[in-house]
């Protein structure tokens, strides 16, 4: 599925008042919400495996928890999809966008650094 048709499909499933303040901070809140949804897996897998002793335990400990995680990671990419229709972006564009400043720090080497504007 290409990013553009996700955002539309995505969009006819939004049923929160949109267009105005209100629209961008319920989108807003709500990838906050389940990006944390998503870390909290990660968490679990830290507190509750061996996960940090090696690769295999790892994997063992993810796949327990694939399909929630992917689950929230649908969640994350639908308030993505908000967000960027609050703001009057395509997705498509922040794609882009990333993949372009990403492929700069490579070039420059400073992909491991820190800060935004690097």
């Amino acid at each position: 599925m290409e990013i553009s048709e996700y955002q539309k499909k995505a969009m006819e499933t939004a049923i929160y008042p949109s267009g105005d303040f209100a629209g961008l901070a319920y989108a807003a809140l709500g990838l906050n919400g389940e990006a944390g949804e998503f870390a909290e897996h990660v968490k679990k897998i830290a507190r509750d495996s061996d996960a940090t002793e090696s690769r295999q335990k790892l994997d063992k400990a993810i796949t327990e928890r694939l399909d929630s995680m992917v689950k929230e990671l649908g969640d994350v990419l639908w308030y993505v999809a908000a967000v960027c229709r609050e703001i009057g972006v395509p997705m498509e564009h922040v794609a882009e966008k990333n993949i372009a400043k990403l492929q700069s720090r490579m070039k420059r080497n400073v992909i491991k650094g820190s800060g935004d504007n690097r």
